[in-house]
């Protein structure tokens, strides 16, 4: 009987330990990641005028650069990782883009401060340039709990919100880069940059058409969208809300506007 009663209170304790240290997480996961939003909230108030960029088009329209709505200035003081800011039309995603120059996957559990993060950062990898010139660029960013980070780009699943937004706006210190989403799908796991030779006309076609004629579960495409191995497509993953995969929501560089200095 006493053996009974000893294994019990381990038992017992065990499983306190184990519900305390389970709270103890999740507080702390939570913590952790309201921190982290404030913290791309007030980057976004500080140095993203992009209220101001509509504007700022139309007064700049005679001159050959319109002003940059990205102070880049101040926010690579924050961290010189940051070479892009990106926005997307009808989503939360407006952030900053990063690109470790020592760890590939630096930034998928580090914020914009290079503190650990379970939201980590946009970013991409050493395989793409920084200025947006490979025929194929690719970002990721975490499919979040509280609609942060990439997980609002799930809105393009539904077919009535795909129809009326189609905008990605990329701002890096000297351009903005307008994209057209062309195609939003449900795509399998694997590496796409390093699955695939894009530097092969055939390779990429094929890959393009993939994009227009995707064989998937969930998938919106764009009626009338065309693809050719002279576009350049820039690709935005993220987790999905079940199983295993990724949901790619993809555009098609359809501009290119120099910008001056921040102003």
């Amino acid at each position: 009987m006493k053996n009974k009663k000893v294994i019990l209170t381990v038992v017992i304790t065990v499983l306190v330990l184990l519900i305390a240290g389970s709270g103890g997480y999740i507080l702390f996961k939570n913590i952790n990641n309201r921190q982290s939003s404030e913290k791309y909230d007030n980057l976004a108030s500080s140095y993203a005028k992009l209220s101001e960029s509509s504007t700022s088009q139309t007064e700049g329209a005679s001159s050959s650069a319109k002003p940059n709505p990205i102070d880049f200035s101040s926010l690579k003081k924050e961290n010189p990782d940051i070479y892009s800011w990106i926005n997307v039309s009808g989503t939360e995603v407006n952030y900053p883009v990063l690109q470790s120059s020592t760890n590939d996957n630096f930034y998928i559990d580090h914020g914009v401060d290079k503190e650990y993060s379970f939201a980590g950062a946009i970013y991409s990898q050493f395989c793409n340039h920084l200025d947006y010139s490979d025929r194929v660029t690719v970002l990721y960013g975490h499919n979040m709990a509280d609609n942060s980070m990439f997980a609002s780009l799930h809105s393009f699943e539904d077919e009535d919100f795909f129809k009326k937004n189609s905008e990605i706006t990329v701002y890096t210190p000297d351009t903005q880069l307008d994209f057209t989403v062309v195609s939003a799908y449900v795509f399998d796991d694997s590496h796409i940059m390093n699955c695939y030779d894009f530097k092969k006309d055939e390779v990429y076609q094929n890959f393009l058409d993939g994009v227009l004629h995707p064989h998937s579960i969930s998938s919106n495409v764009r009626d009338g969208a065309k693809l050719d191995i002279t576009d350049r497509i820039l690709i935005l993953s993220t987790c999905l809300n079940y199983g295993e995969g990724r949901y790619l929501v993809v555009g098609k560089l359809t501009k290119e506007t120099p910008l001056s200095d921040y102003r």
